[in-house]
């Protein structure tokens, strides 16, 4: 493998002029690299099971799979060969492909959750069609979501940015995360009005720890939403199918009325999907959500494939061996170099911070330091394992965070 330099290269620097001239700010969003680092590369060319390679021909150990979509690792062979195959007979056609059904059907019967699915393209859209389905089915407005919490770049929930109202956002009534009294709170406040109660299978909030769900809050969102009629909403974009494939608070015996996906879904195509109980299944029908690529076909054979694979029982058990490697390792590298570090999340999704570090600085010096040395990762994200994150992977990926520990012990 090519490691990487200290320096940018040519090309990626020629693209970033270029991209600045007809991108606004040379890119946007979470993608943005300039807003986290000054030495990730901002453009790739290919990836490759655990890898991914820049524009420069320089090769990194991935970390952050796509931002969590490549759940099976970059061009699997198995789902390459599903989405080729439905390619050679169509993508966006005059009618829903028969692969919409197929894995509509796979869905319903992996998820204990599910008595139907539908689709769409990312994880705004499935949050949003969950909200609508919940207002729908009650007639009610309210929505109760932790502050602080992601549930998508549109304006009902946006945590930031210009354009957004308070109109926007006049139905929200916020609690705490794991504070059970404080969602009561906030199911009072809201009242006869309540719609949904809007929730996270744990607190991943931008730049904090991650804290996994307390299993009686868990347990009293769901008693809250039977008490009030309220919908129950797991947005299940970002941990979805990486924890538990029935969902991700399934091992808790807690199950939501709706669930949202995305990410993982497909490994790395467009596509999201809203699962639900029977009880609103005529809700639906009610409402109306549409777009022209919602059920293209392509994704959706990738979807059905993915599942297929996943339903093996090798990737959710491999990547927790792996992430539980990964920790062990920094943590022991940490303490080596006298490092107070803290990790957070579960280990599939884990989250790296450093003590006293509110600034994110030796956060940020530690990510660029280690994108340096070839591997892939964020200063203030939490990362994400794949099923193609082998224990060799994880060893050379400790090698190479040993020499970012040391680079930030001495600077």
């Amino acid at each position: 493998m090519t490691t990487a330099p200290t320096v940018l290269g040519e090309r990626e620097l020629a693209l970033r002029e270029r991209a600045r001239q007809v991108i606004p700010g040379g890119m946007y969003g979470h993608m943005s690299v300039q807003a986290f680092s000054a030495a990730h590369p901002q453009f790739m060319a290919s990836g490759q099971g655990s890898r991914v390679t820049d524009t420069d021909g320089r090769t990194y150990l991935d970390l952050m799979c796509g931002w969590g979509p490549v759940v099976l690792g970059h061009r699997h062979p198995g789902v390459t060969a599903a989405v080729l195959d439905q390619l050679d007979r169509g993508d966006c056609l005059d009618g829903t492909s028969p692969v919409a059904v197929e894995f509509a059907e796979l869905l319903v019967d992996t998820i204990p959750s599910a008595d139907w699915a539908m689709f769409c393209k990312n994880g705004s859209d499935a949050t949003t069609t969950s909200v609508t389905i919940a207002r729908a089915a009650t007639g009610k407005r309210k929505l109760l979501v932790a502050h602080g919490a992601y549930h998508g770049a549109v304006p009902w929930c946006s945590l930031r940015g210009s354009g957004v109202t308070a109109e926007d956002q006049a139905h929200l009534v916020h609690y705490e995360y794991n504070d059970l009294a404080s969602a009561e709170a906030a199911a009072a406040e809201a009242g006869d009005d309540l719609a949904a109660i809007v929730v996270c299978p744990m607190r991943h909030d931008i730049k904090r720890e991650q804290e996994l769900v307390d299993p009686a809050f868990a347990r009293g969102l769901r008693a809250l939403a039977d008490r009030t009629g309220a919908v129950l909403i797991l947005d299940d974009v970002r941990c979805g199918f990486r924890l538990d494939l029935g969902g991700s608070w399934e091992p808790l015996g807690v199950r939501p009325d709706l669930s949202a996906w995305s990410k993982a879904i497909a490994n790395g195509q467009a596509l999201g999907a809203v699962t639900g109980v029977e009880a609103l299944r005529d809700a639906v029908g009610k409402i109306y959500v549409t777009g022209s690529f919602w059920t293209a076909a392509v994704p959706l054979a990738a979807g059905l494939a993915t599942l297929t694979e996943l339903r093996k029982g090798v990737a959710l058990p491999d990547m927790a061996r792996t992430g539980a490697r990964l920790r062990e390792g920094l943590a022991a590298q940490a303490a080596a170099h006298g490092v107070a570090i803290r990790q957070t999340g579960p280990v599939q999704m884990p989250m790296l911070s450093f003590d006293g570090d509110e600034d994110f600085r030796l956060a940020t010096s530690f990510a660029e330091a280690a994108v340096q040395r070839g591997v892939y990762l964020h200063p203030w994200h939490n990362w994400f394992l794949s099923a193609a994150h082998t224990d060799d992977d994880i060893e050379e990926i400790l090698a190479r965070t040993d020499d970012a520990f040391a680079a930030v012990r001495h600077g």
